[in-house]
């Protein structure tokens, strides 16, 4: 329903090869940091509300019209949701060109990102227990056999095979399922819906989903022979900015701006680095951007960010290496241009990707509580700071979400952007988060910060606690051709004064990074 205007085998090839692209340019001249490119949850939610619009906009009828008439559905939908991935993407670079999100970020103390973290796991579980519905029995064995591959295999395993089964404990995990499953369809009678089936369809991704899918047969598929090989090209129309889009747009780019540094927190804190830097972040951003804007220009409906379930999966099998992800950069583009090969990679059934989800997710959320430790527990000031955010969270966007004609302020686009604010529970808990900490008083160590005598600067006590034996510009610089590409006259001040290096600091050493994240170059600097 929502992509009747594209052929919908063309939908994948065109997400995979773009963030193939992004996943590529993130790790060599992004942040730098080991993670996928891929749409999150910080663009379905703007992109339902949009058509929740779309779906009940009325035209002026000036007394001219029947009832009938009065409710009409929109032109182009699937141009207006392009419209909003662009305006989107463009709002992503905007905040990595502005500096604003290394700012936000180096100011945000551990009682701004506990709550941050834990919300941005805790978004996920809706959806998550909706897959699993498919099929829970799969879904658990699938939960099961990620535990033990990599939690509890070392327990009797006492051999050089574990670190290996760790490390690919989320393929072994998927693969071992997936042949389950398909021996289940082909001898035991038992029907799994995959994203390939959903792509063919004509259902509609909502609550009812799951209960409507499992009375589809693949009878119902389409019989269009996918290619082999095909290169995806620009679509032929140009996305659609209209107000609504727009409106919708800049929610979805400043929640996924939100959760994006949000997964480099979890990803540096999970690889033992140091947190990014300000450049290193907005350079990241500014990536997320470029994969946003490229993909509504390509034909794709939503946007990209860091992906939060490549960041839960750095944890599981504790490693984590710029090769690996720019190998996997490569599949997706390869991928990109198979159809065919695409639309098996699809087949997974639904109930493989939340149990995925459920544990990936547990990762972030673990992170978050970490934070706790740094910063007095014992305090009104925290306990009320963190039980409010944490509440309000959780309560409000679910509301907002089941009352959606609530917010009626007679401006059609208006009403999008608030809404679509307000159903985002990562944008609202770091707004509020960071409202309340910087306004509710309290001490330096009651907040978990240090006044920093070397540098001048209130810093983390997150990241003073944890020195490392390199400086964080040393793992986060991109290649010298682009440092000395942001440093010619003409871009040392616009566009790229946000994503500059700022001069190299001194750095406490007492426990050595994870090796697997540095280059060979870097992999001897700053230990003598």
């Amino acid at each position: 329903m929502l992509i009747h205007e594209v052929h919908k085998e063309k939908v994948v090839p065109h997400l995979l090869m773009n963030s193939g692209i992004s996943t590529l340019l993130q790790s060599w001249i992004g942040s730098r940091l080991p993670l996928i490119q891929a749409p999150s949850l910080d663009f379905l939610i703007p992109a339902m509300t949009l058509i929740s619009a779309q779906t009940g906009t009325h035209v002026s009828c000036r007394g001219q019209c029947t009832e009938s008439e009065e409710t009409v559905a929109p032109a182009h939908p699937i141009r207006e949701l392009r419209g909003m991935t662009l305006v989107s993407g463009m709002v992503q670079l905007a905040v990595g060109l502005t500096g604003l999100g290394g700012f936000a970020l180096g100011r945000s103390g551990p009682l701004v990102l506990a709550p941050l973290l834990c919300i941005l796991g805790f978004s996920i579980y809706r959806e998550a227990a909706l897959l699993c519905s498919d099929h829970w029995g799969m879904a658990a064995l699938a939960v099961v056999l990620l535990v033990i591959l990599s939690q509890h295999l070392h327990s009797f395993l006492r051999m050089a095979l574990f670190p290996i089964c760790r490390k690919l404990s989320v393929l072994f995990s998927v693969m071992v399922t997936w042949g389950v499953c398909v021996a289940l369809v082909k001898w035991g009678g038992v029907h799994l819906t995959s994203l390939s089936q959903i792509l063919l369809s004509e259902q509609t991704l909502n609550d009812t989903f799951i209960r409507s899918m499992n009375t589809s047969h693949p009878s119902d598929m389409s019989n269009h022979p996918v290619p082999w090989l095909d290169f995806p090209l620009p679509a032929s129309a140009l996305p659609l900015l209209s107000g609504k889009s727009i409106a919708a747009g800049v929610a979805g780019g400043l929640s996924a701006s939100i959760s994006s540094l949000a997964v480099y927190v979890v990803a540096a804190r999970l690889l033992k680095t140091p947190v990014p830097p300000a450049h290193a972040c907005n350079r990241g951003l500014c990536v997320d951007g470029f994969g946003s804007v490229l993909t509504s220009l390509m034909g794709a409906p939503v946007g990209l960010c860091s992906s939060v379930p490549n960041a839960g999966i750095i944890g599981l099998s504790q490693s984590g290496s710029r090769s690996t992800v720019q190998f996997a950069g490569v599949l997706l583009v390869i991928l990109g241009v198979s159809p065919q090969l695409a639309q098996m990679f699809c087949s997974v059934p639904l109930a493989i990707h939340g149990a995925v989800l459920s544990v990936a997710y547990t990762l972030a959320i673990a992170t978050g509580i970490t934070y706790f430790q740094h910063a007095n527990v014992d305090s009104g000031r925290n306990i009320f700071n963190i039980g409010f955010t944490v509440f309000m969270s959780l309560a409000l966007p679910r509301w907002f979400r089941l009352h959606s004609s609530f917010i009626q302020t007679g401006a059609p686009s208006v009403d999008v952007f608030l809404q679509c604010l307000l159903t985002l529970p990562v944008f609202f808990v770091g707004v509020l988060a960071f409202f309340l900490e910087h306004t509710v008083s309290g001490t330096l160590s009651e907040r978990g910060l240090v006044w920093h005598e070397g540098t001048k600067k209130i810093q983390s006590l997150a990241d003073q606690q944890q020195g490392y034996s390199h400086s964080p510009d040393s793992v986060y610089d991109p290649h010298p051709l682009i440092i000395k590409l942001m440093d010619l006259p003409g871009l040392r001040t616009v566009p790229f004064c946000a994503c500059r290096i700022n001069p190299v600091e001194e750095v406490t050493v007492t426990v050595p990074e994870m090796s697997s994240l540095l280059s060979d170059r870097d992999a001897g600097v700053g230990t003598t």
